[in-house]
């Protein structure tokens, strides 16, 4: 039998980053939907987040995009996200959207675009030094489009060497955190495509160096658990860009397209000590939110997280172990699918009242009157969206 008072205890751990960039106006390539009351600012944003864990309790940090959350004074920055019970995370580069990356940024032909792509990276550690973030999150849009259009191992060569400058300005306590795509918006070849790429350079940087899973970012049929565990056990697993997808990255609320997977992920997560005191793996969300609000939107995907995590950590492991050594294959995947069937939402509001919070985040939100009075009070001014 499962131990419900530790479930409890490791579920008050819990702790989810969510995205500066989630709270503006977000969209597709086609149109961008704007909302009244979306954020103006980072310090806006800000506002938002702490919304987010006062009602959950579990989302402390928040992750910046440069330039997107460029500002003049990142210490006060810091010290506003402290005053409202918050941290600032992830600090993640943008090396996509200037007119100079057109064939690449880290890996560009031109030795001049690459030193504007690391000068760039080099700016992010520096504000990392000013907000005490501890991690820097890279993702690369950079590859090919055509056969023949560049040195596919010239590239690798550019972006091992770039990566290496970076990593040696990284100080203690920080990291760099690699992320994968295998396409888009290169349609030949990408340059980061998978985790072993990310993996192999990680591994060659060092021990600061380590991958990020995002889950929207593989390819149909891709059994992310699998990745999650070797990385896992290789000690190379730095943290989630938590999403849903139909078919591409869609960039959907987490769970909200597989909820199962998103179980079988948080199960190999607590299964390889990755949920424990001091296993480093960050669980940040990346999500763009279209047509739905922003703020309950999130609530509902740090919820969606608890409710899986919760249903991994009620996993009987001594009986699964107990099946799998005998070779009872239904049985060991009856132990999964009783704790995935598992409802935890009544165990999730004890745990919120234990914590002094409403059992219900969403309906606690929607009483606040903090969506009322968002539209109210930002009126004017430029709203924050994606990419701006």
């Amino acid at each position: 039998m499962t131990d419900l008072a530790a479930v409890k205890a490791a579920l008050k751990t819990q702790a989810v980053e969510t995205p500066s960039w989630a709270y503006g106006n977000s969209g597709t390539r086609f149109k961008v939907f704007a909302q009244a009351g979306v954020p103006r600012d980072p310090w806006e944003k800000l506002q938002d987040a702490a919304k987010v864990h006062e009602f959950t309790g579990v989302a402390p940090t928040v992750a910046l995009h440069i330039p997107w959350d460029k500002v003049e004074d990142y210490a006060a920055l810091a010290k506003y996200a402290e005053e409202r019970g918050l941290r600032l995370g992830a600090i993640n580069s943008n090396t996509f959207q200037d007119d100079a990356y057109k064939l690449g940024s880290i890996c560009h032909p031109d030795a001049a675009v690459r030193r504007k792509a690391v000068d760039h990276l080099l700016e992010c550690v520096d504000i990392m030094d000013a907000t005490g973030s501890a991690d820097l999150k890279l993702w690369f849009a950079d590859g090919t489009n055509y056969p023949g259009q560049d040195d596919i191992r010239a590239r690798q060569d550019r972006l091992a060497e770039g990566l290496a400058e970076v990593y040696e300005r990284l100080g203690e306590g920080q990291r760099m955190l690699l992320e994968y795509k295998f396409f888009e918006p290169a349609f030949y070849t990408t340059d980061v495509p998978d985790w072993g790429t990310a993996y192999a350079h990680c591994l060659k940087l060092g021990p600061k160096a380590q991958v990020v899973v995002d889950t929207g970012h593989h390819a149909p049929g891709t059994n992310i658990e699998f990745i999650v565990a070797t990385l896992l056990r290789e000690g190379k697993l730095g943290g989630f860009d938590f999403n849903s997808r139909f078919y591409a990255d869609d960039d959907l609320m987490v769970g909200a397209a597989d909820p199962f997977q998103l179980f079988r992920i948080m199960y190999e997560v607590v299964r390889g000590g990755g949920f424990s005191a001091g296993a480093g793996v960050a669980f940040m969300l990346d999500q763009c939110h279209n047509i739905e609000a922003k703020i309950p939107a999130i609530i509902r995907s740090v919820m969606n997280v608890q409710e899986a995590t919760a249903k991994a950590l009620l996993v009987d492991r001594t009986a699964l172990a107990e099946a799998q050594a005998a070779g009872d294959v239904l049985g060991a995947n009856a132990v999964l699918m009783d704790a995935y069937n598992t409802d935890v939402r009544p165990l999730l509001r004890e745990v919120r009242e234990e914590m002094g919070l409403d059992p219900d985040p969403l309906a606690a939100y929607a009483r606040s009157g903090w969506a009322e009075r968002i539209v109210a009070e930002r009126v004017g001014g430029q709203q924050a969206g994606w990419g701006a």
